[in-house]
Protein backbone atom coordinates (compact mmCIF):
# COMPACT_ATOMS: atom_id res chain seq x y z
CA UNK A 1 0.00 0.00 0.00
CA UNK A 2 2.83 2.63 0.04
CA UNK A 3 2.32 3.58 -3.36
CA UNK A 4 -0.87 4.45 -2.92
CA UNK A 5 -0.11 6.34 0.44
CA UNK A 6 2.58 8.12 -1.22
CA UNK A 7 0.42 9.40 -4.30
CA UNK A 8 -2.74 10.12 -2.49
CA UNK A 9 0.05 12.33 -0.28
CA UNK A 10 1.50 13.82 -3.25
CA UNK A 11 -1.82 15.09 -4.93
CA UNK A 12 -3.31 16.26 -1.52
CA UNK A 13 0.09 18.48 -0.95
CA UNK A 14 -0.49 20.04 -4.83
CA UNK A 15 -4.01 20.87 -4.19
CA UNK A 16 -3.36 22.30 -0.08
CA UNK A 17 -0.12 22.72 0.59
CA UNK A 18 0.93 22.64 3.87
CA UNK A 19 1.16 26.01 5.69
CA UNK A 20 4.82 26.35 6.84
CA UNK A 21 3.43 27.76 10.38
CA UNK A 22 1.58 24.62 11.76
CA UNK A 23 0.47 22.76 14.60
CA UNK A 24 2.59 19.82 13.39
CA UNK A 25 5.93 21.72 12.77
CA UNK A 26 5.50 23.72 15.87
CA UNK A 27 5.16 20.77 18.23
CA UNK A 28 8.27 19.24 16.55
CA UNK A 29 10.11 22.37 17.29
CA UNK A 30 8.87 22.62 20.59
CA UNK A 31 10.03 18.76 21.18
CA UNK A 32 13.69 19.58 19.95
CA UNK A 33 14.26 22.53 22.18
CA UNK A 34 12.63 20.51 25.30
CA UNK A 35 15.18 17.59 24.28
CA UNK A 36 18.45 19.94 23.42
CA UNK A 37 17.53 22.48 26.57
CA UNK A 38 17.49 19.41 29.56
CA UNK A 39 20.16 16.56 27.88
CA UNK A 40 22.89 19.18 26.13
CA UNK A 41 24.86 19.22 28.46
CA UNK A 42 27.87 19.63 26.42
CA UNK A 43 29.69 15.98 26.45
CA UNK A 44 29.38 13.66 24.04
CA UNK A 45 27.15 11.06 25.28
CA UNK A 46 25.05 14.39 26.30
CA UNK A 47 24.91 14.96 22.03
CA UNK A 48 23.73 11.69 21.39
CA UNK A 49 21.32 10.94 24.26
CA UNK A 50 19.76 14.27 23.33
CA UNK A 51 19.75 13.12 19.28
CA UNK A 52 18.12 9.94 20.40
CA UNK A 53 15.35 11.05 22.10
CA UNK A 54 14.43 14.03 19.37
CA UNK A 55 14.73 11.83 16.40
CA UNK A 56 13.50 8.25 17.88
CA UNK A 57 10.69 9.76 20.42
CA UNK A 58 8.57 11.12 17.30
CA UNK A 59 9.42 8.21 14.86
CA UNK A 60 8.32 5.33 17.60
CA UNK A 61 5.05 7.47 18.42
CA UNK A 62 4.57 6.77 14.85
CA UNK A 63 4.85 3.47 14.54
CA UNK A 64 3.22 2.95 17.71
CA UNK A 65 0.25 4.91 16.06
CA UNK A 66 0.27 2.56 13.05
CA UNK A 67 0.75 -1.06 14.51
CA UNK A 68 -2.46 0.50 17.03
CA UNK A 69 -4.52 1.01 13.67
CA UNK A 70 -3.53 -2.43 11.97
CA UNK A 71 -4.64 -4.13 14.92
CA UNK A 72 -8.02 -2.32 15.79
CA UNK A 73 -9.59 -0.54 13.01
CA UNK A 74 -7.36 -2.03 9.90
CA UNK A 75 -5.45 -1.65 7.08
CA UNK A 76 -7.41 1.05 5.45
CA UNK A 77 -7.16 3.51 8.48
CA UNK A 78 -3.36 2.45 8.81
CA UNK A 79 -3.07 3.80 4.92
CA UNK A 80 -4.42 6.99 6.11
CA UNK A 81 -2.41 7.06 8.76
CA UNK A 82 0.84 6.62 6.56
CA UNK A 83 -0.94 9.16 4.08
CA UNK A 84 -1.73 11.83 6.92
CA UNK A 85 2.55 11.38 7.86
CA UNK A 86 3.58 11.98 4.77
CA UNK A 87 1.71 15.07 3.44
CA UNK A 88 3.34 16.51 6.71
CA UNK A 89 6.64 14.98 5.79
CA UNK A 90 6.79 14.91 2.07
CA UNK A 91 6.31 17.72 -0.62
CA UNK A 92 7.51 19.47 -3.54
CA UNK A 93 5.28 22.86 -2.09
CA UNK A 94 7.73 23.24 1.01
CA UNK A 95 10.15 24.45 -0.74
CA UNK A 96 8.64 25.05 -4.44
CA UNK A 97 7.79 28.93 -4.41
CA UNK A 98 11.38 29.90 -3.52
CA UNK A 99 12.18 28.35 -6.93
CA UNK A 100 9.36 29.58 -8.95
CA UNK A 101 9.71 33.33 -7.39
CA UNK A 102 12.90 33.73 -8.41
CA UNK A 103 12.62 31.90 -12.21
CA UNK A 104 9.87 33.96 -12.65
CA UNK A 105 11.85 37.24 -11.74
CA UNK A 106 14.44 35.74 -14.09
CA UNK A 107 12.64 35.33 -16.78
CA UNK A 108 11.27 38.73 -16.77
CA UNK A 109 14.67 40.20 -16.42
CA UNK A 110 14.74 41.76 -13.11
CA UNK A 111 17.58 40.09 -11.87
CA UNK A 112 17.59 42.40 -8.18
CA UNK A 113 14.57 40.93 -7.40
CA UNK A 114 15.88 37.38 -8.38
CA UNK A 115 18.76 38.41 -6.03
CA UNK A 116 16.63 39.57 -3.13
CA UNK A 117 14.73 36.62 -2.88
CA UNK A 118 17.41 33.99 -3.09
CA UNK A 119 19.09 36.09 -0.04
CA UNK A 120 15.84 35.99 1.65
CA UNK A 121 15.27 32.00 0.79
CA UNK A 122 18.39 31.39 2.18
CA UNK A 123 19.85 34.28 4.76
CA UNK A 124 23.18 34.94 2.59
CA UNK A 125 24.50 38.30 1.08
CA UNK A 126 23.74 38.36 -2.69
CA UNK A 127 24.00 41.38 -3.43
CA UNK A 128 26.72 41.51 -6.13
CA UNK A 129 25.85 37.66 -7.48
CA UNK A 130 25.71 37.91 -11.69
CA UNK A 131 22.72 36.30 -13.35
CA UNK A 132 24.84 32.77 -14.17
CA UNK A 133 25.94 32.68 -10.37
CA UNK A 134 21.87 33.30 -9.22
CA UNK A 135 21.01 30.35 -11.38
CA UNK A 136 23.65 28.00 -10.07
CA UNK A 137 22.96 28.56 -6.73
CA UNK A 138 19.43 28.59 -7.36
CA UNK A 139 19.65 24.76 -8.83
CA UNK A 140 21.66 23.60 -6.28
CA UNK A 141 19.51 24.84 -3.32
CA UNK A 142 16.16 23.22 -5.23
CA UNK A 143 18.10 20.17 -6.07
CA UNK A 144 19.10 20.03 -2.45
CA UNK A 145 15.74 20.51 -1.31
CA UNK A 146 14.22 18.52 -3.19
CA UNK A 147 16.10 15.44 -2.18
CA UNK A 148 15.09 16.10 1.45
CA UNK A 149 11.60 16.99 0.65
CA UNK A 150 10.76 14.09 -1.56
CA UNK A 151 13.45 11.33 -2.75
CA UNK A 152 15.37 11.27 0.50
CA UNK A 153 11.59 10.37 2.61
CA UNK A 154 10.64 8.20 -0.08
CA UNK A 155 13.66 6.45 0.15
CA UNK A 156 13.51 5.50 3.98
CA UNK A 157 9.25 5.59 4.13
CA UNK A 158 9.45 2.52 1.21
CA UNK A 159 12.37 0.80 2.80
CA UNK A 160 10.63 0.80 6.31
CA UNK A 161 7.08 0.13 5.10
CA UNK A 162 8.25 -2.74 3.26
CA UNK A 163 9.16 -4.48 6.50
CA UNK A 164 6.26 -4.01 7.81
CA UNK A 165 6.95 -0.61 9.54
CA UNK A 166 4.88 1.95 8.55
CA UNK A 167 5.23 5.63 7.56
CA UNK A 168 7.68 5.35 10.77
CA UNK A 169 10.17 6.00 8.00
CA UNK A 170 9.40 9.14 6.83
CA UNK A 171 8.99 10.42 10.13
CA UNK A 172 12.58 9.03 10.57
CA UNK A 173 14.27 10.53 7.59
CA UNK A 174 12.67 14.33 8.47
CA UNK A 175 12.96 14.27 12.14
CA UNK A 176 16.82 13.25 11.37
CA UNK A 177 17.16 16.28 9.01
CA UNK A 178 15.24 18.83 11.11
CA UNK A 179 17.42 17.96 14.30
CA UNK A 180 20.84 18.44 12.47
CA UNK A 181 19.55 21.73 10.93
CA UNK A 182 17.78 23.34 13.48
CA UNK A 183 21.12 22.79 16.14
CA UNK A 184 23.06 24.25 13.42
CA UNK A 185 21.08 27.09 13.19
CA UNK A 186 20.48 26.88 16.97
CA UNK A 187 24.44 27.63 17.85
CA UNK A 188 23.96 31.30 16.15
CA UNK A 189 21.09 32.02 19.21
CA UNK A 190 22.18 34.77 21.60
CA UNK A 191 20.46 32.57 23.99
CA UNK A 192 21.33 28.94 24.84
CA UNK A 193 23.51 27.65 21.89
CA UNK A 194 23.55 24.50 21.06
CA UNK A 195 26.52 22.60 22.28
CA UNK A 196 29.28 21.31 19.78
CA UNK A 197 28.89 17.66 21.36
CA UNK A 198 25.19 17.78 19.75
CA UNK A 199 25.81 19.45 16.99
CA UNK A 200 28.67 16.64 16.35
CA UNK A 201 26.32 13.85 17.07
CA UNK A 202 23.34 15.25 14.90
CA UNK A 203 25.54 16.23 12.16
CA UNK A 204 27.06 12.60 12.34
CA UNK A 205 24.07 10.55 12.27
CA UNK A 206 22.61 12.34 9.46
CA UNK A 207 25.26 11.63 7.34
CA UNK A 208 24.92 7.64 7.97
CA UNK A 209 21.47 8.36 7.17
CA UNK A 210 21.26 10.23 4.43
CA UNK A 211 24.23 8.31 2.58
CA UNK A 212 22.15 5.27 0.72
CA UNK A 213 18.70 8.32 0.21
CA UNK A 214 21.51 10.57 -1.44
CA UNK A 215 22.97 7.34 -4.02
CA UNK A 216 19.52 6.70 -5.25
CA UNK A 217 18.41 10.07 -5.95
CA UNK A 218 21.60 10.58 -7.53
CA UNK A 219 20.94 7.42 -9.79
CA UNK A 220 17.56 8.37 -10.26
CA UNK A 221 18.74 11.81 -11.95
CA UNK A 222 21.21 9.65 -13.88
CA UNK A 223 19.03 7.24 -15.44
CA UNK A 224 16.35 10.39 -16.36
CA UNK A 225 19.33 12.62 -17.61
CA UNK A 226 22.44 12.04 -19.87
CA UNK A 227 23.35 8.90 -17.97
CA UNK A 228 26.79 8.50 -18.96
CA UNK A 229 27.95 11.83 -17.94
CA UNK A 230 25.47 11.99 -14.69
CA UNK A 231 27.72 8.80 -13.46
CA UNK A 232 31.28 10.22 -15.24
CA UNK A 233 30.42 13.46 -12.85
CA UNK A 234 29.39 11.40 -10.22
CA UNK A 235 32.39 9.56 -10.12
CA UNK A 236 35.25 12.49 -10.68
CA UNK A 237 33.37 15.16 -9.15
CA UNK A 238 31.48 14.49 -5.95
CA UNK A 239 34.16 15.19 -3.86
CA UNK A 240 34.70 19.09 -5.25
CA UNK A 241 31.51 19.80 -2.67
CA UNK A 242 32.20 19.93 1.54
CA UNK A 243 29.18 17.73 2.40
CA UNK A 244 29.92 13.93 0.63
CA UNK A 245 26.27 13.21 0.30
CA UNK A 246 25.29 16.66 -0.99
CA UNK A 247 28.27 16.65 -3.77
CA UNK A 248 27.25 13.14 -5.10
CA UNK A 249 23.66 14.28 -5.68
CA UNK A 250 24.72 17.61 -6.97
CA UNK A 251 27.43 16.23 -9.28
CA UNK A 252 24.93 13.61 -10.70
CA UNK A 253 22.60 16.52 -11.48
CA UNK A 254 25.54 18.70 -13.25
CA UNK A 255 26.70 15.64 -15.46
CA UNK A 256 22.44 14.94 -16.05
CA UNK A 257 21.91 18.01 -17.33
CA UNK A 258 25.22 19.39 -18.19
CA UNK A 259 25.32 22.45 -16.46
CA UNK A 260 28.56 23.60 -14.62
CA UNK A 261 27.76 23.74 -10.38
CA UNK A 262 29.93 24.59 -7.23
CA UNK A 263 31.96 27.65 -7.40
CA UNK A 264 32.76 29.99 -4.74
CA UNK A 265 29.98 30.56 -1.24
CA UNK A 266 27.92 33.21 -0.28
CA UNK A 267 28.30 34.81 2.90
CA UNK A 268 25.38 34.27 5.00
CA UNK A 269 23.75 37.56 6.98
CA UNK A 270 23.28 37.50 10.54
CA UNK A 271 20.21 37.29 12.24
CA UNK A 272 19.32 38.10 15.87
CA UNK A 273 17.17 34.86 16.22
CA UNK A 274 18.39 32.34 13.57
CA UNK A 275 15.26 29.44 14.83
CA UNK A 276 12.19 30.65 13.04
CA UNK A 277 14.40 30.11 9.40
CA UNK A 278 15.06 26.62 10.76
CA UNK A 279 11.63 25.74 11.60
CA UNK A 280 10.70 27.14 8.44
CA UNK A 281 13.17 24.73 6.65
CA UNK A 282 15.76 26.96 5.22
CA UNK A 283 19.44 25.84 5.35
CA UNK A 284 22.33 27.43 7.04
CA UNK A 285 23.14 29.56 3.50
CA UNK A 286 27.13 30.42 3.30
CA UNK A 287 29.62 28.88 5.01
CA UNK A 288 30.77 26.01 2.04
CA UNK A 289 34.22 25.93 0.65
CA UNK A 290 33.52 24.69 -2.25
CA UNK A 291 37.16 23.60 -4.13
CA UNK A 292 36.51 24.24 -7.57
CA UNK A 293 33.81 23.82 -10.30
CA UNK A 294 32.02 20.55 -12.14
CA UNK A 295 32.66 20.65 -15.39
CA UNK A 296 29.30 21.80 -18.01
CA UNK A 297 27.82 24.87 -19.46
CA UNK A 298 27.49 27.98 -17.65
CA UNK A 299 24.38 28.53 -16.02
CA UNK A 300 21.47 30.09 -17.47
CA UNK A 301 17.70 30.16 -17.06
CA UNK A 302 17.01 27.36 -19.04
CA UNK A 303 18.83 24.89 -16.98
CA UNK A 304 16.15 25.82 -14.29
CA UNK A 305 13.49 24.37 -16.70
CA UNK A 306 15.94 21.29 -17.14
CA UNK A 307 16.21 20.81 -13.62
CA UNK A 308 12.87 20.69 -12.97
CA UNK A 309 12.27 18.20 -15.87
CA UNK A 310 14.50 16.25 -14.28
CA UNK A 311 13.01 15.73 -10.75
CA UNK A 312 9.72 15.64 -12.20
CA UNK A 313 10.89 12.41 -14.57
CA UNK A 314 12.43 10.93 -11.60
CA UNK A 315 9.41 10.85 -9.38
CA UNK A 316 7.36 9.39 -12.06
CA UNK A 317 10.01 6.91 -12.33
CA UNK A 318 9.91 5.75 -9.10
CA UNK A 319 6.21 5.20 -8.40
CA UNK A 320 6.41 3.62 -11.72
CA UNK A 321 8.58 1.05 -10.06
CA UNK A 322 6.61 1.35 -6.68
CA UNK A 323 3.66 0.82 -8.42
CA UNK A 324 4.93 -2.37 -10.25
CA UNK A 325 6.41 -3.51 -7.52
CA UNK A 326 3.10 -3.27 -5.58
CA UNK A 327 1.11 -5.03 -8.42
CA UNK A 328 3.76 -7.43 -7.97
CA UNK A 329 3.22 -8.15 -4.58
CA UNK A 330 -0.38 -8.36 -5.23
CA UNK A 331 -0.43 -10.36 -7.64
CA UNK A 332 2.23 -12.95 -5.50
Amino acid sequence: MSFFAILCALLIEQVRPLASRNPVYGGVLAWTRWTSRNFDAGKPHHGWVAWALAVFVPTLMTLGIHWLLVFTLGLPFAVLWSIAVLYVTLGFRQFSHHFTDIRDALDEGDEPLARSLLAHWQGVDAADLPRSEIVRHVIEHSVIAAHRHVFGVLAWFSILAALGLGPAGAAFYRMSEFVSRYWTHKNGAAIQPSSVSVQRAAERAWHAIDWLPARITALGFAVVGSFEEAIDCWRNDARRFPSENDGVILAATSGAVNVRLGGGALSPIPVADPLPRAQAGDSMGGGRTDSGSTPGREPEPGHLRSVVGLVWRSVVMWMVLLALLTLARLLG
